[in-house]
Protein backbone atom coordinates (compact mmCIF):
# COMPACT_ATOMS: atom_id res chain seq x y z
CA UNK A 1 0.00 0.00 0.00
CA UNK A 2 1.36 3.50 -0.88
CA UNK A 3 2.30 5.71 1.98
CA UNK A 4 2.36 9.78 0.44
CA UNK A 5 4.69 12.09 1.79
CA UNK A 6 4.17 15.61 1.06
CA UNK A 7 6.93 18.50 1.89
CA UNK A 8 6.18 21.94 1.81
CA UNK A 9 5.09 24.57 4.11
CA UNK A 10 1.99 27.23 3.91
CA UNK A 11 -1.05 26.00 3.28
CA UNK A 12 0.14 22.40 5.05
CA UNK A 13 0.56 23.43 8.21
CA UNK A 14 -3.46 23.25 8.69
CA UNK A 15 -3.98 19.57 9.94
CA UNK A 16 -7.61 19.81 8.96
CA UNK A 17 -6.52 18.31 5.18
CA UNK A 18 -5.31 15.32 7.33
CA UNK A 19 -8.29 12.96 9.04
CA UNK A 20 -6.60 11.27 12.27
CA UNK A 21 -3.75 13.45 12.27
CA UNK A 22 -0.85 12.13 14.74
CA UNK A 23 2.69 14.31 14.91
CA UNK A 24 5.72 11.44 15.48
CA UNK A 25 9.39 12.29 16.21
CA UNK A 26 11.98 10.86 14.04
CA UNK A 27 16.07 10.09 14.76
CA UNK A 28 18.12 9.44 11.81
CA UNK A 29 21.73 9.25 11.46
CA UNK A 30 21.63 12.31 10.05
CA UNK A 31 20.40 14.07 13.21
CA UNK A 32 16.57 15.70 13.33
CA UNK A 33 14.57 16.50 10.45
CA UNK A 34 13.11 19.98 9.86
CA UNK A 35 10.03 19.07 11.73
CA UNK A 36 8.15 16.26 13.17
CA UNK A 37 6.40 14.06 10.80
CA UNK A 38 2.27 14.75 10.52
CA UNK A 39 0.80 11.35 9.82
CA UNK A 40 -3.09 11.25 9.27
CA UNK A 41 -5.29 9.95 6.14
CA UNK A 42 -6.24 11.96 3.07
CA UNK A 43 -9.35 9.72 1.86
CA UNK A 44 -8.48 5.56 2.10
CA UNK A 45 -4.25 7.29 1.33
CA UNK A 46 -1.66 7.40 4.32
CA UNK A 47 0.17 10.89 4.23
CA UNK A 48 2.90 12.02 6.20
CA UNK A 49 3.57 16.10 5.72
CA UNK A 50 6.61 17.09 6.66
CA UNK A 51 7.18 20.96 7.03
CA UNK A 52 10.59 21.96 5.37
CA UNK A 53 11.28 24.92 6.86
CA UNK A 54 10.25 23.91 10.02
CA UNK A 55 6.50 25.02 11.73
CA UNK A 56 7.30 28.35 11.57
CA UNK A 57 9.67 28.57 9.05
CA UNK A 58 12.61 29.33 11.34
CA UNK A 59 15.18 27.45 9.30
CA UNK A 60 16.86 29.17 5.86
CA UNK A 61 17.12 26.91 2.54
CA UNK A 62 21.09 26.13 3.33
CA UNK A 63 20.49 25.24 6.70
CA UNK A 64 17.81 22.35 5.93
CA UNK A 65 18.93 19.31 7.35
CA UNK A 66 17.94 17.42 3.87
CA UNK A 67 19.41 14.18 4.44
CA UNK A 68 17.54 13.64 7.74
CA UNK A 69 14.28 14.97 6.11
CA UNK A 70 14.12 12.18 3.22
CA UNK A 71 15.76 9.35 5.35
CA UNK A 72 13.05 10.45 8.26
CA UNK A 73 10.09 9.88 5.44
CA UNK A 74 12.10 6.36 4.28
CA UNK A 75 11.77 5.12 7.63
CA UNK A 76 8.64 5.93 7.89
CA UNK A 77 7.37 3.95 5.22
CA UNK A 78 6.87 6.35 2.41
CA UNK A 79 6.77 5.13 -0.91
CA UNK A 80 6.51 8.47 -2.93
CA UNK A 81 7.39 11.72 -2.44
CA UNK A 82 5.27 15.23 -3.70
CA UNK A 83 6.70 18.57 -2.94
CA UNK A 84 5.70 22.22 -3.13
CA UNK A 85 7.84 25.02 -3.67
CA UNK A 86 7.38 28.69 -4.58
CA UNK A 87 9.59 29.52 -7.13
CA UNK A 88 10.23 32.40 -9.86
CA UNK A 89 9.79 32.65 -13.19
CA UNK A 90 12.45 33.07 -15.87
CA UNK A 91 9.95 32.50 -18.76
CA UNK A 92 7.99 35.77 -20.09
CA UNK A 93 5.08 32.92 -20.49
CA UNK A 94 4.80 31.59 -16.73
CA UNK A 95 3.00 33.76 -14.87
CA UNK A 96 2.66 34.60 -11.51
CA UNK A 97 0.26 32.47 -10.06
CA UNK A 98 0.94 29.41 -12.80
CA UNK A 99 1.74 26.08 -11.52
CA UNK A 100 4.73 24.43 -13.08
CA UNK A 101 5.18 20.41 -12.92
CA UNK A 102 8.98 20.21 -13.36
CA UNK A 103 11.18 17.86 -15.08
CA UNK A 104 14.63 18.37 -15.14
CA UNK A 105 17.14 20.22 -12.37
CA UNK A 106 19.92 22.24 -12.36
CA UNK A 107 21.66 21.60 -9.33
CA UNK A 108 23.28 25.34 -8.59
CA UNK A 109 23.99 25.14 -4.60
CA UNK A 110 27.46 24.90 -2.88
CA UNK A 111 27.01 24.17 0.23
CA UNK A 112 25.15 21.39 1.01
CA UNK A 113 25.21 17.84 1.67
CA UNK A 114 24.38 16.55 -1.07
CA UNK A 115 24.73 12.63 -1.04
CA UNK A 116 23.80 10.06 1.24
CA UNK A 117 27.29 8.37 0.13
CA UNK A 118 29.82 9.90 2.14
CA UNK A 119 32.00 6.42 1.20
CA UNK A 120 31.25 3.38 -0.79
CA UNK A 121 30.76 -0.10 0.66
CA UNK A 122 33.21 -2.29 -1.22
CA UNK A 123 31.86 -3.14 -4.08
CA UNK A 124 29.09 -0.64 -4.44
CA UNK A 125 29.59 2.40 -5.92
CA UNK A 126 26.93 5.20 -5.28
CA UNK A 127 26.74 6.87 -8.53
CA UNK A 128 23.03 7.28 -8.84
CA UNK A 129 21.39 7.67 -12.56
CA UNK A 130 19.67 11.16 -12.49
CA UNK A 131 18.93 11.82 -16.40
CA UNK A 132 15.09 11.86 -15.33
CA UNK A 133 14.86 12.92 -11.88
CA UNK A 134 11.34 13.60 -11.47
CA UNK A 135 9.59 10.72 -11.14
CA UNK A 136 7.53 10.64 -14.89
CA UNK A 137 4.34 7.97 -13.59
CA UNK A 138 4.32 10.64 -10.62
CA UNK A 139 4.20 13.96 -13.18
CA UNK A 140 1.42 12.28 -14.98
CA UNK A 141 -0.98 11.20 -12.38
CA UNK A 142 -0.21 15.17 -11.43
CA UNK A 143 -1.45 16.44 -14.84
CA UNK A 144 -4.10 14.27 -15.34
CA UNK A 145 -5.56 15.74 -12.04
CA UNK A 146 -4.73 19.69 -13.00
CA UNK A 147 -6.31 19.12 -16.27
CA UNK A 148 -9.78 17.33 -14.23
CA UNK A 149 -9.28 20.60 -12.02
CA UNK A 150 -9.35 23.08 -14.75
CA UNK A 151 -5.71 24.63 -13.49
CA UNK A 152 -3.20 26.20 -15.85
CA UNK A 153 -0.85 24.56 -15.99
CA UNK A 154 3.04 23.83 -17.07
CA UNK A 155 3.74 20.11 -18.08
CA UNK A 156 7.15 20.71 -17.99
CA UNK A 157 10.39 22.74 -17.23
CA UNK A 158 14.02 22.59 -15.87
CA UNK A 159 13.78 24.36 -12.26
CA UNK A 160 17.67 25.32 -10.95
CA UNK A 161 18.17 25.53 -7.33
CA UNK A 162 20.12 28.31 -5.61
CA UNK A 163 21.80 28.61 -2.22
CA UNK A 164 19.81 31.02 -1.27
CA UNK A 165 18.76 33.10 1.32
CA UNK A 166 19.25 35.76 -0.66
CA UNK A 167 17.85 36.15 -4.37
CA UNK A 168 19.92 36.48 -7.37
CA UNK A 169 21.09 39.42 -9.15
CA UNK A 170 20.41 40.37 -12.47
CA UNK A 171 23.49 39.00 -13.91
CA UNK A 172 22.76 35.46 -12.53
CA UNK A 173 19.31 35.90 -13.48
CA UNK A 174 20.03 36.02 -16.87
CA UNK A 175 22.23 33.22 -16.91
CA UNK A 176 20.27 30.62 -15.95
CA UNK A 177 18.02 31.82 -18.36
CA UNK A 178 20.99 31.48 -21.05
CA UNK A 179 21.65 27.82 -19.40
CA UNK A 180 17.55 26.88 -20.49
CA UNK A 181 16.39 27.12 -16.35
CA UNK A 182 12.66 28.11 -16.50
CA UNK A 183 11.79 28.29 -12.93
CA UNK A 184 13.98 29.69 -9.86
CA UNK A 185 14.13 28.19 -6.11
CA UNK A 186 16.14 27.39 -3.03
CA UNK A 187 14.73 24.50 -2.01
CA UNK A 188 14.35 21.26 -4.45
CA UNK A 189 17.63 20.59 -4.70
CA UNK A 190 19.13 18.12 -2.88
CA UNK A 191 15.90 16.98 -2.29
CA UNK A 192 15.22 15.40 -5.60
CA UNK A 193 19.10 14.01 -5.36
CA UNK A 194 18.71 12.28 -2.04
CA UNK A 195 15.06 10.81 -2.79
CA UNK A 196 16.85 9.63 -6.11
CA UNK A 197 19.54 7.63 -4.19
CA UNK A 198 16.88 6.54 -1.61
CA UNK A 199 14.79 5.20 -5.23
CA UNK A 200 11.41 6.92 -3.92
CA UNK A 201 9.83 8.45 -6.45
CA UNK A 202 9.96 12.37 -6.09
CA UNK A 203 8.00 14.87 -8.54
CA UNK A 204 7.67 18.62 -7.90
CA UNK A 205 4.52 21.28 -7.92
CA UNK A 206 5.86 24.84 -8.14
CA UNK A 207 4.48 27.68 -8.50
CA UNK A 208 5.14 31.02 -9.70
CA UNK A 209 5.32 34.27 -7.30
CA UNK A 210 7.49 36.17 -9.35
CA UNK A 211 9.78 37.04 -12.19
CA UNK A 212 13.21 36.83 -9.79
CA UNK A 213 15.57 40.21 -11.44
CA UNK A 214 15.60 39.37 -15.01
CA UNK A 215 12.90 41.16 -16.52
CA UNK A 216 13.37 44.92 -15.94
CA UNK A 217 9.91 46.23 -16.48
CA UNK A 218 8.94 44.40 -12.99
CA UNK A 219 10.34 45.56 -9.74
CA UNK A 220 12.53 42.99 -8.41
CA UNK A 221 11.50 39.83 -6.27
CA UNK A 222 10.97 40.33 -2.64
CA UNK A 223 9.78 37.87 -0.14
CA UNK A 224 6.69 39.43 0.70
CA UNK A 225 5.58 39.56 -2.52
CA UNK A 226 6.38 35.71 -2.54
CA UNK A 227 4.54 35.28 0.01
CA UNK A 228 1.35 37.10 -1.35
CA UNK A 229 1.52 35.62 -4.10
CA UNK A 230 1.23 32.49 -2.97
CA UNK A 231 -1.03 32.40 -0.12
CA UNK A 232 -3.39 34.02 -2.73
CA UNK A 233 -2.91 31.06 -4.85
CA UNK A 234 -2.11 28.17 -2.75
CA UNK A 235 -5.85 27.05 -2.24
CA UNK A 236 -5.04 25.60 -6.13
CA UNK A 237 -1.76 23.84 -4.74
CA UNK A 238 -4.23 22.18 -1.91
CA UNK A 239 -7.12 20.87 -4.46
CA UNK A 240 -4.07 19.41 -6.48
CA UNK A 241 -2.57 17.95 -3.74
CA UNK A 242 -6.25 16.35 -2.58
CA UNK A 243 -6.66 15.13 -6.30
CA UNK A 244 -3.44 13.37 -6.76
CA UNK A 245 -2.48 11.58 -3.43
CA UNK A 246 -5.77 9.00 -3.43
CA UNK A 247 -4.76 8.52 -7.16
CA UNK A 248 -1.44 7.34 -6.75
CA UNK A 249 -1.59 3.06 -6.36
Amino acid sequence: MSKIAVIGGSGLENPEILKFPEEKYIETPYGKPSSPLLHGTIGNSEVVILYRHGKDHTIPPSQINNRANIYSLKEAGCTHIITTTACGSLREDIRRGDIVIPDQFIDFTRHRNITFFDEFEPGKMGHTTMADPFDGNLRSIILKAAVKLKLKIHEKGTLITIEGPRFSTRAESNLFRTWGADIINMSVSPEVILANELRIPYATIAMSTDYDCWKEDEVPVSWEDVITVFNNNVSRVLRLLMEVIPAIE
